[in-house]
């Protein structure tokens, strides 16, 4: 997915205040980059988008009818859609941003560095199985339509879950302070205008709206201005419509308020 910004609409809730955007920075620190900040702020609401969809999706695969084809087809579809973002999310930090940071990082915090991205690395290939065996789940599950098929893939959604809880509260702990401090302009600029994760329209507008769900008014800010004049055109003519009855679809209930 590509960064794109978006005009607050009735169907987006207004986004909490996040504690980096009325906090000025202390005196004598200096203050942020702007471009590491819109690099912490798109980890952060990744993190968040995928932490709800797929504790979402268990508790809606729980009771969802066994044997009923189309809502089955809802749940598992969108369980691919997440998956393929995180996938995605963790091969652009794997091949693109971690690299970065760590040619930025001064040398004495190089070592500390790496091996907290060793961590990350196995904790993250964890992850990238358990997102298959969602997917193997969910084939099961449209094959079978039976509430065991159902339960497995459920259960699936739930562990991974919490194994992205877990990863991901790490890595804000650990490795997104630095890079909020060492980040290099120059690399998230490249890094975001290189880095296309292969969605269609209408997934591309879901995933924006899922983003923007939860966002807090800094982060939704740094988002928005990264994105296209096309893309925030898209989103003013059809996206919040769109976004909203996917949502509807999904949870039986629209965005929360």
């Amino acid at each position: 997915m590509t960064a794109a910004a978006v005009r607050p609409t009735t169907s987006i809730p207004a986004p909490r205040t996040a504690g980096d955007d009325s906090v000025p920075p202390s005196a004598g620190h200096r203050r942020r980059d702007p471009a590491a900040c819109r690099a912490v702020a798109y980890q952060r609401v990744l993190h968040q988008l995928v932490r709800r969809e797929l504790r979402l999706l268990a508790d809606l695969a729980t009771w969802a009818p066994a044997d009923e084809a189309e809502r089955t087809v809802t749940l598992t579809r969108h369980s691919e859609l997440i998956s393929r973002v995180l996938l995605h999310h963790h091969s652009v930090e794997r091949e693109a941003v971690w690299p970065a940071l760590l040619r930025a990082v001064p040398a004495d915090e190089a070592a500390g560095a790496r091996q907290l991205l060793d961590a990350w690395t196995a904790s993250c290939a964890r992850i990238d199985h358990m997102l298959r065996d969602v997917a193997t789940a969910a084939r099961q599950w449209q094959v079978v339509g039976s509430c065991h098929a159902r339960d497995a893939f459920a259960m699936a959604c739930r562990a991974v879950a919490d194994a992205v809880d877990e990863q991901t509260a790490e890595e804000e702990r650990t490795l997104l302070p630095m890079l909020a401090e060492h980040f290099r302009a120059e690399d998230w600029t490249a890094i975001a205008h290189s880095s296309h994760c292969r969605l269609t329209a209408r997934e591309q507008l879901l995933v924006l709206g899922l983003a923007l769900e939860d966002s807090s008014a800094g982060d939704r800010a740094r988002l928005l201005e990264g994105l296209p004049r096309s893309a925030r055109m898209a989103w003013r003519v059809n996206g919040g419509r769109y976004y909203r009855s996917a949502v509807v679809r999904l949870r039986g209930a629209p965005p929360a308020a």
